[in-house]
């Protein structure tokens, strides 16, 4: 497997990072995740312009063929600036979704505007006595004069709150905990009977509880053949998981670059602490953890445009396993090295560590991953 990144995922990573550096400073950053929508419009237009947001959509939506490394090239760089925009939710998951699973009609409608910047998705897929089982799903959707009638609700949903779509899963047949009879359905955000409970998450983006009381939705609502909806939710999942993993190592490679610029400029007893051995060896500890964690995210994206859906869920949530734990050996170490500044909010430090402690609880914690990994057959040229 090559794990070098191709000539354009360069010069896409070059041009996101002059973004960063010119546009998207900390102190900038900062005004944003305070502000009302918790994210930047004008940033989320200038992503638009450069075609990030048409990045992973077929040509003949407007969009530019790219696959999930690109997104990783993405996601990496996102984790480094600590992106407010909801480049996870709309780009890999929501509109995943669409390009998958939905019928040419929606597809034409609804890509070229996401590339275009002028709609933006939310996956609302998790319930509360379901934790991280996708599966579990007790939103209810019944037949109604021809359409759909949704009532239910969801949890922690990412960036609901600036989303125009919600993409519900709801149970059309079966109980609660069955793999069939869930169905994926495309929602206004100011449908009647659609309410948000929106607050602001650890790191600074946005999320809610939504409800859905006798929400009535046309037949085009309907994502796929009725009851088929949870293998799309979990295709989309998947890809987000890997998405997360790229984001975490942007995230570790930015925090063991800061702490050892630190190292080496803090000063203790008239030397450099950089110069201590025990300092050292902790620094080296966080580098193998963040390019070892490089490899697992390279091999997520990799598979995460598998159609093999076990290969693909193995591959991602072993990457989501060792990163999880990895990010949090990289977040701890360079909190403690950095001393009682590590977790003031002036430094960007803390910043890195709330969003890696952020990613390790989104789509499964390390724990939910390893259990599933270790409950799924082993695949060789996976494993």
């Amino acid at each position: 497997m090559d794990f070098n990144y191709s000539d354009e995922q360069l010069a896409l990573q070059d041009t996101l990072q002059r973004f960063i550096d010119r546009d998207y400073g900390f102190e900038r950053r900062r005004e944003i995740a305070r502000s009302a929508e918790g994210f930047s419009a004008e940033a989320w237009a200038q992503y638009a312009a450069l075609g990030l947001l048409s990045l992973p959509f077929p040509g003949r939506y407007d969009g530019l063929d790219g696959n999930a490394v690109d997104l990783m090239v993405v996601m990496e760089q996102a984790g480094r600036g600590l992106l407010l925009e909801p480049l996870l939710s709309t780009l890999v998951m929501g509109g995943g979704v669409i390009r998958d699973a939905g019928s040419e009609t929606l597809k034409a409608r609804i890509l070229p505007k996401i590339g275009a910047g002028e709609i933006k998705l939310a996956l609302a897929c998790y319930e509360s006595l379901g934790r991280y089982e996708l599966r579990h799903v007790a939103c209810a959707a019944l037949p109604k004069d021809g359409g759909w009638r949704l009532s239910g609700e969801k949890t922690v949903v990412l960036d609901a709150p600036s989303a125009d779509y919600l993409l519900v899963s709801a149970r059309s047949s079966g109980h609660s905990s069955d793999v069939d009879g869930i169905s994926l359905f495309l929602v206004p955000r100011d449908a009647a009977g659609l309410s948000l409970l929106a607050y602001p998450t650890q790191s600074g983006g946005r999320a809610a509880d939504v409800r859905l009381k006798d929400v009535d939705v046309g037949a085009d609502a309907l994502i796929g053949a009725p009851g088929s909806g949870l293998a799309a939710v979990e295709r989309a999942v998947d890809r987000g998981v890997a998405a997360l993993c790229a984001e975490a190592v942007g995230i570790m490679v930015a925090l063991n670059a800061a702490t050892l610029n630190y190292l080496k400029t803090r000063k203790q007893f008239g030397v450099p602490i950089g110069n201590f051995q025990a300092l050292q060896h902790r620094m080296a500890d966080m580098f193998i953890a963040a390019e070892q964690s490089r490899s697992m995210a390279i091999k997520a994206a990799v598979y995460a445009d598998s159609e093999d859906p076990a290969e693909r869920s193995r591959a991602v949530s072993a990457a989501k396993a060792y990163i999880g734990q990895a990010a949090r050996l990289v977040g701890q170490q360079a909190v403690q090295m950095h001393g009682g500044m590590g977790v003031v909010d002036d430094l960007i430090v803390s910043h890195y560590f709330k969003r890696l402690t952020m990613i390790d609880m989104s789509l499964g914690d390390a724990d939910f991953h390893l259990a599933r990994f270790s409950d799924m057959p082993d695949y060789a040229k996976v494993g």
